[in-house]
């Protein structure tokens, strides 16, 4: 969905929302038609991610700078005047823990999703209540992704920054206070902090407790993504140039957010899998079944439904690292033959291995680099796609005679990968399953921009985004599923794990 000009002297006046999407490398910010979900312009402005071994860090001002310079971009190209948007919602990446004092001024650089410091304390909450405990409370074990298990390495790591804490937020919290002055976060993204349980709705208070948190601390949940959290505040709307008292939707995780882009949640598909390809790989779907398998987080959608998801660390950037010591083009690959390359640069998630490197198994005289390129493709989509199986789905049968069972479902696709070919025929290989691949790019923005047109209209965001066909796309028939790969790559999986891939303890 190419972005085009929005004025035209022969058309109606456009009104128009903006989506935010704050991921880990840059801010995106989507101008978007409110009637027709015509994406009118984008905007862009990198963040710098800091931190070597396991620590990755961002500083939180740099995000709203960079969401000022991007919705200043998308104006810009628009060429909408300001007044025409009736609303915003920011989608951001989900987990980070971001600490203010008591002006609301970030203690120090936030510990961002990928930091895998914190492996030792979630063991160690793990441990506290056992894992079939956490599954039954929040959905999901503990990780080092986890904002609670961060927040226990800074208790532990650097107690004076911890108790001169005022304030914690979630990295898409932290810019919808700087719109509106109001703490407000939603579910979605509330429920990747392992202090919130979906089925209460609300935080746990064993688990604040068990962590050292106080509620009072954290964001008041919100009932969705797409309710109001408040108004464009006077000092917010100078720096973005945007009319003041605007409506500024409560927004969501970035997962979640692409979710509702695609058309996802109860005014739309349910039990319909999507894969991402980008920094991390994810697999995941809105659904009404709780799911309940260490495998998985147990998120909820923005919208009241569950979004149940599978996530790896190393994606599209381990293996890009692979094509560069090897010399070649990321696109000059073929399978992997005899050879298995399991490309866990940066730890893992999924398996749960945040101390984990890379392992190379299966070399022979007549392997090839193009090989070894497409081995560590097949070892970051096995990866993702192991996942898949644990999702709760309901069979499509089940609600109509028509439609093929679950296992055969299509796989909609997206995020950088799903514009490289050699990603795509990949997926198609080892999942057996038919592919869709959405025309829109921005699909997180777009979602964010659906949350704001809902808390501009009152109307359902999923619904409108259905409307708007945002999730539409290209669908690629079934190929025969590689079963000599994915079971080459999986024993090796597993015989490695931990004890090959563990680099310490």
């Amino acid at each position: 969905m190419p972005s085009r000009p929005a004025s035209n002297p022969d058309t109606a006046p456009v009104s128009a929302v903006i989506g935010v999407d704050s991921s880990t490398q840059s801010t995106k910010a989507a101008v978007v038609d409110t009637a027709t979900g015509r994406l009118l312009a984008v905007g862009r402005a990198p963040h710098t991610v800091t931190g070597q071994g396991g620590a990755r860090e961002s500083d939180p001002e740099q995000w709203w700078q960079a969401l000022c310079a991007a919705v200043a971009a998308a104006l810009a190209e628009s060429g909408l005047d300001p007044s025409a948007v009736t609303g915003i919602a920011v989608a951001g990446q989900q987990h980070g823990l971001v600490t203010l004092d008591a002006e609301g001024r970030p203690l120090r650089p936030a510990l961002l999703w990928n930091d895998t410091r914190s492996a030792p304390q979630a063991a160690a909450l793990t441990a506290a209540l056992g894992r079939e405990s956490w599954l039954d409370r929040t959905g999901s074990v503990p990780v080092a992704s986890m904002t609670a298990a961060k927040w226990m390495w800074l208790r532990d790591n650097e107690p004076a920054t911890a108790a001169a804490t005022a304030a914690v937020r979630l990295p898409h919290d932290f810019l919808t206070e700087r719109l509106t002055g109001a703490a407000v976060t939603d579910p979605g993204d509330a429920s990747g902090t392992c202090w919130y349980d979906p089925a209460t709705q609300g935080y746990d208070p064993e688990l604040l407790a068990l962590t050292g948190i106080r509620a009072d601390m954290l964001s008041t949940v919100a009932a969705t993504g797409a309710t109001r959290a408040g108004h464009l505040t006077a000092e917010a709307a100078r720096a973005l140039g945007l009319p003041a008292g605007i409506p500024v939707a409560a927004g969501t995780g970035d997962n979640m957010a692409a979710a509702v882009g695609l058309g996802l949640g109860a005014e739309g598909l349910l039990d319909h899998p999507v894969v991402s390809l980008g920094t991390s790989g994810t697999v995941f779907a809105a659904t009404r079944n709780r799911p309940h398998s260490a495998l998985l987080a147990g998120f909820a959608a923005t919208d009241g439904t569950r979004l149940p998801l599978g996530c790896t660390l190393n994606c599209t950037l381990a293996v890009d690292k692979v094509a560069e010591l090897l010399g070649l083009d990321r696109e000059d690959a073929v399978p992997g033959g005899e050879a298995v390359l399991l490309p866990f640069l940066d730890g893992e998630r999924t398996p749960d291995l945040p101390a984990a490197s890379g392992l190379l198994h299966g070399l022979r005289h007549d392997t090839t680099r193009q090989q070894i390129l497409g081995a560590a493709y097949e070892g970051a989509v096995v990866a993702v796609l192991r996942a898949l199986d644990e999702l709760p789905l309901v069979p499509l049968r089940a609600t109509s005679a028509a439609t093929p069972d679950a296992p055969d479902a299509p796989l909609r696709l997206i995020g950088g990968g799903a514009r490289g070919t050699m990603w795509v025929e990949t997926v198609r290989r080892l999942s057996g399953r038919a592919v869709i691949l959405p025309d829109s790019a921005e699909l997180v923005a777009l979602g964010a921009a659906a949350l704001a047109a809902g808390a501009a209209t009152g109307r359902d965001p999923v619904a409108l985004a259905t409307e708007w066909g945002t999730g539409e796309g290209r669908e690629l028939p079934a190929v025969p599923r590689d079963t000599a790969t994915w079971d080459r790559v999986t024993a090796v999986l597993d015989r490695a794990t931990p004890a090959l891939l563990t680099t310490h303890p």
